[in-house]
């Protein structure tokens, strides 16, 4: 039964493949075909499919995060100059032929769909099926199906919106993106325009609404931990009322889930390792929403295996290098593809106050009977420069997040193959240039094991979760709102609490390194904007390459200083620029174009 209703799902489709699909069936039809839904299990099944959407390999499941948005806000430099949508993501001049771009949009309303579906026969569960009993059960999983609707509508109005609503309304009027709120029974319910910013950011915000009323004090338990809750749909509407300047609805909302939620800020000791796959710091304190990931041992390079509706392999593309296994900077290798590593103004945002001209000395550990290997280099990392770099972390002279973050070559280590240590290094390209940092990137990335190497030789999955909304970006998002709305002293304050937790204080007590002001000098020393805006430089720090920052980039239109700051990447050609006419919204797919009559495009494509 749970295959034939599959199968009828995918005869729905999207918009931008209706024209493709062999029929299109309402959510009605599909239901009483198969006699479904006849029990809780059955909805069940279909709200695995709305949570598995945001594994898409055209979403979190593998294009996203490290080709698309990496590329776009400059957490990486890529070395992979093979594929045209990563080099448009870092030039931010995209086409209307950007596979990435057009990946998530299918991705995205694929997610919607299942949301539809889900919804539509949750209705007809109710009308058919459904015993007294049931109703609280019913309710939990429609609260979800609203909440992941509403995130996937967010993303997509973040992404493709063609303005962001600004107090005043005058950007009111702008094109959002197409709302779909039921199954289309057939191809012409498919043709729609695309509805105003404004409207599409009220439909948002009345899903989140709807969610946070329905899974009213749910608390999940066991395997079912990951879930949506309450406390994800308010975040999220906190997060939607910033995002469209709704300052008074923000603060009330924020503020809701800062004192009633029970979440807080995680201490830094467990942050500092909260990236990488310890399973002991899943779900913890501080998060509101979290992508569970699976990790996988059949090859396939997980996404493509039996388990790819469970797991990504974002850190395929991030993979660091480690010191080659004839201890030199020449035989360095990736615990992945290692297309992308840490682009070297990102060390300089953070502050790290060394440059990055050490050079490499004879080893006086050496040993000639044992001969060059990982563990027995002939060069070492010059010992005063290390030194050096160990008091950068010992005093917090740098950013301590800089090393959440990032892997140092010769100062880190990485655990190659799950058993044994060896020195992070710089790509190999790179060996013996003193010009560049060529750090790894660390957050979301393998550094206990070689994500390459899987059954036959064809590569594993990532083995940690990914966080999609955490109380540090409620704190600053709250602070924004209190600024915004005249409270400057409230918002300096939560500002400070993130920036606390970095550095290792109490997050409710004045510490040395509080900022003094909003305008206050930031680590960050080198950048015009950022290093006198602390709630700007704090959410690029606290949120580093987590998604977060492009969203920040394009509601604060800069743009250009972004692309001033950077200079230039490998995969483009000259310096970095940005039209502010064109790039701070994607394009509108190509085939979507093709498919649906009624769209327009967005300006400058």
């Amino acid at each position: 039964m749970i295959k034939k209703l599959y199968i009828a799902l995918l005869a729905i489709g999207l918009i931008t493949s209706c024209k493709k699909s062999p029929s299109l069936l309402s959510a009605t039809d599909v239901y009483s075909t198969n006699n479904y839904p006849a029990s809780i299990s059955d909805l069940n099944s279909v709200l695995a499919s709305s949570y598995s959407a945001l594994r898409d390999p055209g979403l979190f499941g593998f294009n996203f995060l490290p080709k698309a948005l990496s590329n776009s806000m400059h957490s990486v430099n890529s070395v992979f100059n093979g594929d045209q949508g990563w080099n448009e993501m870092a030039a931010n001049n995209l086409t209307v032929g950007n596979s990435h771009s057009s990946d998530a949009w299918g991705a995205l309303y694929s997610g919607i769909k299942n949301c539809n579906v889900l919804i539509a026969g949750a209705d007809l569960y109710n009308a058919k099926y459904a015993k007294a009993s049931d109703t609280q059960n019913v309710n939990y999983i429609l609260g979800q199906a609203y909440f992941l609707r509403a995130y996937y509508y967010f993303q997509l109005e973040c992404l493709f919106g063609e303005k962001y609503v600004v107090a005043g309304g005058a950007n009111d009027a702008g094109m959002g993106v197409p709302i779909i709120a039921t199954v289309p029974p057939d191809l012409a319910s498919t043709q729609v325009v695309r509805s105003s910013v404004k409207d599409v950011w009220i439909f948002i915000e009345s899903d989140l609404k709807q969610s946070a009323t329905l899974l009213k004090g749910k608390v999940w338990t066991g395997n079912d931990v990951g879930r949506v809750t309450e406390w994800s749909a308010k975040g999220l509407l906190g997060k939607a009322y910033v995002f469209t300047q709704d300052w008074a609805n923000a603060k009330t909302t924020l503020l809701d889930v800062i004192q009633n939620s029970g979440k807080t800020l995680m201490p830094f000791s467990k942050y500092q390792d909260a990236f990488n796959g310890n399973n002991t710091n899943e779900f913890n304190e501080e998060s509101l929403f979290e992508l569970n990931i699976d990790p996988n041992s059949q090859g396939g390079y997980g996404i493509y295996s039996p388990a790819a509706n469970a797991t990504s392999i974002d850190g395929l593309i991030w993979a660091p290098f480690v010191l080659g296994g004839d201890g030199t900077e020449g035989g360095a290798y990736p615990m992945g593809y290692g297309n992308e590593f840490f682009h070297d103004q990102n060390v300089l945002r953070f502050g790290y106050p060394l440059g990055t001209n050490y050079s490499l000395v004879a080893n006086p550990k050496y040993s000639a009977a044992i001969g060059p290997k990982y563990n027995n280099p002939k060069l070492v990392i010059d010992p005063v420069y290390k030194q050096a770099a160990l008091q950068v972390r010992a005093n917090k002279t740098a950013d301590p997040r800089l090393f959440v973050n990032a892997l140092q070559p010769w100062v880190d280590s990485i655990r190659f193959d799950g058993v044994n240590y060896a020195p992070a290094a710089k790509p190999n390209f790179y060996a013996g240039n003193t010009g560049v940092y060529g750090w790894g990137v660390k957050k979301y990335a393998p550094i206990t094991y070689n994500e390459n190497v899987g059954l036959n030789n064809n590569g594993v999955a990532d083995a940690w979760n990914y966080y999609l909304l955490r109380m540090a970006d409620i704190y600053l998002l709250y602070a924004e709102a209190s600024i915004s709305s005249g409270d400057n002293v409230t918002g300096l304050e939560y500002v400070n609490k993130v920036k606390r937790r970095a550095y290792g204080y109490a997050i409710n007590t004045i510490s040395p390194v509080d900022y003094k002001s909003l305008s206050d000098n930031t680590v960050a020393k080198s950048d015009p904007v950022l290093g006198t805006k602390p709630l700007y430089y704090e959410r690029w720090a606290e949120l580093f390459n987590e998604g977060h920052w492009w969203y920040d980039v394009c509601r604060w239109r800069i743009g250009p200083s972004e692309a001033a700051y950077f200079k230039t990447a490998i995969n483009v050609n000259g310096p970095l620029s940005f039209n502010e006419g064109k790039s701070y919204s994607w394009p509108i797919p190509i085939n979507e174009l093709n498919s649906n009559s009624k769209i327009k495009q967005n300006p400058g494509y």
